[in-house]
């Protein structure tokens, strides 16, 4: 039986106060990276959708902040394999303003077990998954 390829195309918040970034740990749902890194707020577009709806609709399930402002920055594309299927993901990236509040993840069983302001310099690869090691790129972070 071959393996399945799937695409996907996912919109995700790069959110930054005092020198920290905001982050959201995967959980063991995860469908595209591995659990326990940590990663963007956002996730897959739905036929039909708008990426900043998406992307306001997630930030409020894996972090409860709302959205108050996102500009498009970049896109990145992304090859991974995880429980037997294959992705082809397209990430697309806004630097986001949000209002006030503390992280806490909303939704039940979901791909987030948590949701934190990380400081910048802390943050290594091998605890970011691909996608949040581009953000600190686009941030000007090593």
């Amino acid at each position: 039986m071959g393996e399945q390829i799937r695409s996907r195309v996912s919109a995700y918040a790069i959110a930054t106060s005092e020198r920290r970034l905001l982050l959201t740990r995967l959980s063991d749902a995860s469908p595209v990276f591995l659990p326990g890194l940590w990663h963007l707020p956002g996730g897959g577009i739905d036929p039909g959708e708008q990426p900043q709806e998406r992307l306001a609709r997630e930030l409020h399930e894996e972090t409860g902040l709302e959205l108050r402002s996102a500009r498009l920055v970049d896109a990145r594309s992304y090859s991974a394999h995880r429980l037997g299927v294959h992705w082809h993901l397209v990430g697309l990236f806004y630097r986001v303003e949000l209002e006030p509040g503390r992280p806490v993840v909303t939704e039940v069983g979901g791909s987030t077990s948590g949701a934190r302001w990380m400081p910048l310099s802390g943050l290594t690869e091998p605890m970011l998954s691909p996608a949040a090691v581009d953000a600190l790129g686009l941030l000007g972070q090593p």
